[in-house]
C-alpha cells in the first residue's frame, strides 16, 4: 500500500457551537488532493425517546490532548493521509451535529477502519461527560456495553 505523506497534523477541534459538516469536509478533501478515499462519520442528537436536549461537559486539559493522541494513533494505525475530528460541548438539540470524523487515505478499507477506530474510543474511552433532556428533566448517560464491546476489538 503506497504511504502518502501528511501534510499538515490532524484537523482536531473542539467547538462549543455549531459546525458546518459540508464546510468542514470541502475544505479537509481539497487539503488531501492525494487522497484515494475520503470516509465520513457525522454523529447527530437523536430525538428519539423524548430527548429535548443532550449536553456534553468536558475537562479541556485532558480532552484536547487525548483528542489529539487518538488522531496520531489513527493516523500511524491505518496510514492515513489525514484526519479530522471536530466534537462539539455544550448544550445542543435534536437534530444538531454532536461529532464529525474524517479520514482521508490512499484506499477505503484504511479510511473506513480510521474513522471507525476514533469514533468507538471517541463513544467510550473519551473525556466527555453527557446527560439528555428528557420530560424536562436532565439524566446522566454511560456508554452502553456494545460501546465497550466496539472498542475491544481495536485492542492488540
Amino acid at each position: 500500500m503506497a504511504r502518502l505523506t501528511l501534510k499538515t497534523p490532524a484537523d482536531v477541534r473542539l467547538l462549543d457551537k455549531g459546525l458546518s459538516a459540508g464546510e468542514a469536509l470541502a475544505a479537509f478533501n481539497a487539503s488531501n488532493p492525494e487522497a484515494g478515499a475520503i470516509a465520513t462519520f457525522a454523529g447527530k442528537v437523536r430525538p428519539d425517546g423524548g430527548v429535548q436536549a443532550l449536553e456534553l461537559s468536558h475537562y479541556e486539559l485532558l480532552t484536547l490532548p487525548g483528542m489529539k493522541k487518538l488522531a496520531a494513533d489513527a493516523l500511524t494505525r491505518f496510514e492515513c493521509a489525514g484526519l479530522l475530528i471536530w466534537h462539539r460541548v455544550g448544550v445542543m438539540t435534536p437534530g444538531e451535529t454532536i461529532v464529525l470524523v474524517a479520514a482521508a487515505a490512499p484506499h477505503r478499507r484504511a479510511a473506513f477502519e480510521a474513522v471507525d477506530f476514533c469514533m468507538d474510543y471517541l463513544k467510550s474511552a473519551s473525556w466527555f461527560w453527557k446527560r439528555e433532556k428528557r420530560g424536562g428533566e436532565w439524566h446522566w448517560i454511560e456508554p452502553r456495553p456494545e460501546d465497550y464491546a466496539d472498542r475491544k476489538r481495536w485492542e492488540r
